[in-house]
Parts: structure tokens; sequence; C-alpha cells
């Protein structure tokens, strides 16, 4: 086998290895004949919710076992045909099994995220909600360009996207923004984006052209069933309303319709404008409240399952800073993944898909992600 070919094939066996080992490949294999088993049960559906977690399960597993196999069978089979033509001496043959490889290495890289995306709340739609940080103008401008990348990085993928709160900076730019990504696994596709991100350029705000530093935060959090119960204490809320800011006609500008909620217990804060009815702001805010402290709950779970149990507040956003630098004539560059590109919206695109499998396999393997600072 030529070093080529064996390139691609040593890429995909290290993509299969991963997989399984985050399936934990045996006890997935006893687990898919027991689910196989109670789906062909006709009395499944007497209950309703269980049947659908049960078919959900099935069918996630079911993708990540067949994706598996079927790499493997067209693995073997691109192989034999390199293998075939190397005997032959035919090297048209070499050259279609290479090709075949090589597509074959590219498919797994992007089955092995998927198929990594096995958390309880990863095939569910999203909210991501940016603040900017302290900097004024420039953080606000920051802020800005990140909800415009989300956006059109979830646009691009084949989500739905709508923008559930806005609030305008004073010149230019956000304050804070809450987006709902709607698709198959849109939260498990931007999970890792939560944290501090950090931008290095030269401000266009700034008379005598000295690079500035701007941070923005990023929460991500899963939008969940109707199924899972959540209490929450009316007594620990304040509820207050405002009107919305932005475009939207005259009765956005003269009614109190925007909501925002405060669980004082934890001092998360969510809000809501996208609806021209308070009450229906008010069901949205607290939607969003219930997931917020949903998945805060999933992260102290997955902390003591870890072995690595801390108070409720060290756990969660703010242990990772993205950074990217604005460079000469608009060339970005993503320091945690090293990918440079013209505009930033083709620098995350590539950059969060970079990083979302780097941080899942981490999830497995336990090995860090590298991050280059900037000074």
């Amino acid at each position: 086998m030529r070093a080529e070919g064996q390139a691609h094939i040593d890429r995909i066996e290290a993509a299969l290895a991963l997989v399984k080992k985050s399936l934990d490949w045996d006890r997935a294999l006893r687990r898919l004949d027991e689910l196989e088993a109670r789906v062909q049960d006709p009395n499944l559906w007497n209950d309703p919710k269980q049947a659908q977690a049960i078919s959900r399960e099935h069918k996630q597993l079911k993708d990540a076992v067949e994706t598996v196999r079927e790499i493997t069978t067209e693995m073997t089979d691109a192989v034999e045909f390199v293998e075939m033509g190397e005997a032959e001496g035919d090297d048209e043959v070499i050259a279609d099994g290479l090709a075949s490889l090589s597509g074959l290495a590219a498919r797994a890289d992007r089955d092995k995220v998927k198929a990594l995306l096995s958390g309880e709340a990863d095939g569910h739609d999203t909210y991501l909600q940016i603040n900017s940080g302290a900097g004024g103008t420039e953080s606000q401008d920051w802020a800005e360009m990140l909800m415009r990348m989300y956006a059109r990085w979830a646009e691009r993928r084949g989500f739905k996207v709508e923008t559930v709160e806005y609030a305008a900076g004073e010149q230019a730019g956000i304050k804070s923004a809450t987006l709902l990504i709607k698709g198959d696994n849109a939260y498990g596709y931007s999970k890792t984006e939560s944290g501090v991100h950090r931008l290095v350029r030269i401000s266009p705000y700034d008379s005598s052209a000295r690079r500035h530093t701007s941070f923005s935060s990023v929460w991500v959090y899963p939008v969940i069933d109707d199924d899972i119960d959540i209490e929450i204490n009316p007594a620990d809320l304040k509820v207050d309303t405002y009107r919305a800011s932005g475009a939207g006609g005259q009765h956005i500008n003269t009614t109190d319709s925007a909501v925002r909620i405060t669980h004082q217990p934890t001092g998360i804060v969510v809000a809501s404008q996208a609806d021209r009815s308070q009450h229906k702001n008010r069901a949205t805010a607290m939607n969003m409240l219930k997931a917020r402290l949903f998945e805060r709950e999933m992260q102290m779970r997955e902390a003591v399952a870890a072995g690595e149990y801390a108070e409720k507040t060290e756990i969660g956003w703010g242990h990772q800073i993205r950074s990217y630098v604005l460079q000469p004539y608009q060339m970005v560059k993503d320091l945690r993944t090293g990918v440079t590109s013209p505009t930033p919206d083709d620098v995350l695109d590539g950059a969060i898909d970079d990083f979302i499998a780097a941080a899942l396999a981490q999830r497995v393997t336990g090995e860090s992600v590298d991050v280059e600072d900037v000074d």
C-alpha cells in the first residue's frame, strides 16, 4: 500500500476508533439488540412518551452503528481495489482506489462528529445568547460580528434562525442578542461555542489606529422537551417589562411588550422581545430560563460523573477563551484552530466545525485542546 493510501487508512481507522470508544462498542451492540426488540413490541405505544424516547434512542444508536459498519466495509473494498491495481500494475485502478479512500476519509471525519453527538440534549434545538463585554463600542461591534457569523454558519448548515432578543448598542453593534437555532443536532453542534470570545484588531473607531482587544461572552443552551419537568418557585423570579429596541414599527416603540426574567438564586437573566404580545414573550422567556437551568444541571452531572465536582458558580462558560485576530485587509485568524480566511463569516464557518470535532474528541480521549494566546 502506497504512503498516500496508508495515510487515508490511518485517518479512517482513527475516526472509527474514536467513535467506538465513545459508544462503548460492545455495550452499544447489546443495547441496540435490546432496543430492536422493544420497538417491535406492539405494546410499546401504550405509553407514548416512553415510546418516543425509546424510538429516538434506537434511531440514534442504529445510525451510529450502521455508519461505522458501512465505512469499515467500504474501506476494505477500496483497499482491495488498490491492492488489485498494484498487483496488475494498473495506475488508473490505483488512482480510483486512492480517490475512494480519500473521499471515505473525509466522510469518516464528518460522520465522526455526528456520531459523537450522543449527549442527552445534543439533538435538540438551541438558544445562543451573546453579550458584549467591557469596552463600549468596540465590544458591542464584536458582539454583533459574532451574532452575524453564528447566524450565517447556522444557515449554511440548513438550520433555521430566529432572533428572540436584541439590544442595540448606542453607536454601533449590540449589547446583547439571543438567537433560536432550529435543526437536527443544533445544540450538539453549537454547544462547544459557550465561553468568552476575544478579538484583537486595529480599531476602526480609534483615530490613532491603535490595536484594541474586545471581549464578548456566548451562552449556548438547549431547547427542552415538554416532557422534561423543571420546577421554578415564582418567588425566586424578578420579572421586568420594557420597550423592545430595534426596528418593528409603531407598536414596538409604544408598548412594554418585551420581558426580562431574572432567576435570583442563580443570577440567570433571560429576555424575549420576539413577539408583540407580552404574554407570549413571557412564555418564551420562561422556556429559556428552564433551558438554562436544565443546561446548568447537565453540567453539574457531567462534572460529578467525571469526578470533578465544584461549586455551581465554578462550572459553566468562562473556562475557555477563543481568540481571533483581525489582520490587515480583513484577514481573520482563529487562534484555536489556526484557520485563516478573508472574511469573519468564512473563518467561523470552518473554525466551528474544526473545534467541534476537537472538543468532542477531548471528551472521549481526555486530551486537551490547545489554545494559542495573544498578547
